[in-house]
């Protein structure tokens, strides 16, 4: 039997309070006998959390929930909680929480939600996450001895997000930053800065967004008997895109981006185009699977600080994008794999094709495998210097380099053996 979802209003309003499972005194029976400790413990649903950590707060939320095993694999669970996360417009985000029976809970499945503020406080944000996560938990505890020891109180709480109505800003959200660092030696000194624009507007119809960035770097290394090397680097960008809801598989747009850096030899670049995507799977299955398939075309102005490799000091180019992302998020593991191909039409040999694959993979019982890697073929370089670079610019890294490709990989192969179980929490010396 399938566990049906708890509806949005109900889930936000329940408080769950689960007291005496893991106190030293024991707990009184139905029949007026005590239950042990470890008979307590032994029927307890065993957990496996199935969250990122930057995500979740492990010991928090063992600190805090403690009528549930903890169990480091799902081989020996009889519940897996996935949490999954997507931004929502507001700048916040929505946490999907699908919780999948395993063992004797097989077939007992149910999927909560949880909105976090972009004003949220980590503390506020843990403990509104720790809130749901218990809502969830209770119907597999409920056909367990451990029921006895559960209470469950209803307060009338109001729904933080705003309906469109009350919603003074008409779901328009801004953000400004601002980040500095400085290092400062007898032979040397750096120091950077970096500013960041941004507005959204997230809807069901239509999502707006543009991002703008300045960043600025400079160094200055004295050398004796020579004159001081200084290295330094301008990077500006605005991006902006537009796109449109079709229906559950289909959405259509446009982008537009303005660039300029000492690094890439762009003194002005203007790059603008529609697009269109298509999702193999329903949009609103995004937080557990995805497989994308998006096609751009872009108009390119280009202005370079220096002659280029083919002669050039500004041009008009015209390309095309073909992207494919697949993004899967099952209890046996996670797939995350992109390939995307791009070329100018002016010249098709002139083109970079990309691929990304991470993929974790639970294989059976206390062993994982993972593997991540890209490769690029770089065949698109058209903005390169004419001229040769200075020892200086290399080893400083402020020009970029010709290259025909780049490869990187990262393989690992984890086993766990000796006690299941994970409840314990020590806070001492940190998590060395």
């Amino acid at each position: 039997m399938k566990l049906p979802s708890l509806p949005a209003n109900i889930r936000t309003l329940i408080a769950l309070v689960a007291l005496g499972l893991l106190l030293p005194r024991p707990a009184a029976a139905q029949g007026g006998g005590a239950i042990p400790q470890d008979e307590l413990r032994s029927v307890a649903p065993n957990v496996y959390l199935d969250c990122e950590r930057r995500t979740c707060d492990f010991e928090y939320i063992k600190t805090e929930i403690t009528f549930v095993n903890y169990v480091l694999d799902r081989q020996s669970a009889d519940v897996q909680i996935i949490v999954t996360r997507q931004q929502t417009g507001s700048g916040g985000n929505e946490y999907t929480l699908a919780y999948i029976g395993l063992n004797r809970h097989r077939g007992k499945d149910a999927t909560l939600k949880y909105y976090s503020k972009p004003t949220d406080t980590e503390d506020q944000f843990r403990r509104g996450l720790v809130n749901v996560l218990k809502q969830g938990l209770i119907p597999y505890v409920y056909d367990t001895p451990l029921a006895e020891f559960i209470s469950i109180s209803y307060a009338q709480k109001k729904d933080f997000r705003p309906s469109p109505s009350s919603d003074p800003w008409h779901h328009w959200v801004f953000g400004v930053g601002l980040r500095g660092n400085g290092d400062f030696e007898d032979q040397s000194e750096s120091y950077s800065y970096q500013i960041n624009l941004s507005t959204n507007r997230t809807t069901e119809a239509l999502k707006f967004r543009t991002y703008a960035n300045v960043r600025y770097n400079r160094s200055r290394y004295e050398i004796p008997d020579e004159e001081p090397i200084v290295s330094e680097t301008r990077r500006q960008s605005f991006y902006t895109s537009l796109i449109k809801s079709i229906d559950g598989h289909w959405s259509w747009g446009g982008t537009a981006n303005v660039y300029s850096s000492t690094y890439d030899n762009a003194r002005l670049y203007t790059t603008f185009g529609p697009a269109v995507e298509y999702n193999i799977f329903p949009y609103a299955e995004a937080t557990r699977r995805e497989l994308r398939i998006q096609y751009r075309l872009g108009l390119s102005l280009r202005d370079y600080y220096e002659m280029t490799v083919f002669g050039k000091e500004q041009e008009t180019l015209f390309s095309q994008a073909l992207q494919v992302v697949l993004e899967i998020k099952e209890p046996w593991g996670s797939v995350g794999a992109a390939v995307q191909g791009q070329t100018f039409l002016h010249d098709l040999s002139k083109n970079n094709l990309r691929a990304d694959l991470g993929v974790y993979v639970n294989l059976f019982k206390g062993l994982s495998f993972n593997i991540g890697g890209e490769f690029s073929r770089i065949r698109d370089q058209l903005s390169l210097p004419g001229r040769e670079y200075t020892p200086e610019e290399i080893l400083l890294e402020l020009k970029r380099l010709a290259t025909g490709f780049s490869v990187g990989f990262e393989l690992g192969l984890n086993y766990r053996f000796g006690s299941i179980y994970s409840n314990v929490v020590n806070p001492r010396f940190g998590n060395m």
